[in-house]
């Protein structure tokens, strides 16, 4: 359990997939860049067998926007999209109306 003031602390936006690359060294892997409102982010995500490059361009998502920068494969990924899975399922979470990417999410 995590109290609501840890939860506070997570910054969920909005935010609009610009550029979907293959990652250089996984095969599992695209290298994102997101815009945030005025923020862009390169981000890794884990969901290459679930997506192809052309549905994932222009989406919109939830970012978690403020969590440490880390190296995944050699490729620096500052933050996280969010996706619900189940076994060999996986589905990225979206706002179902339409909404300005750097929206925040609560």
């Amino acid at each position: 359990m995590i109290s609501m003031e840890d939860f506070k602390k997570l910054e969920l936006k909005i935010a609009e997939i610009e550029s979907v690359t293959n990652h250089p060294n996984a095969d599992r892997l695209y290298v994102l860049v997101v815009k945030a409102g005025e923020i862009r982010k390169t981000i890794v995500a884990g969901i290459r067998p679930y997506y192809r490059e052309d549905e994932l361009r222009g989406k919109k998502i939830v970012l978690l926007d403020n969590l440490e920068p880390v190296v995944i494969r050699g490729v620096e990924s500052q933050g996280m999209l969010l996706a619900a899975s189940l076994e060999d399922h996986l589905t990225l979470i979206v706002p179902e109306r339409p909404i300005p990417d750097g929206a925040t999410v609560r």
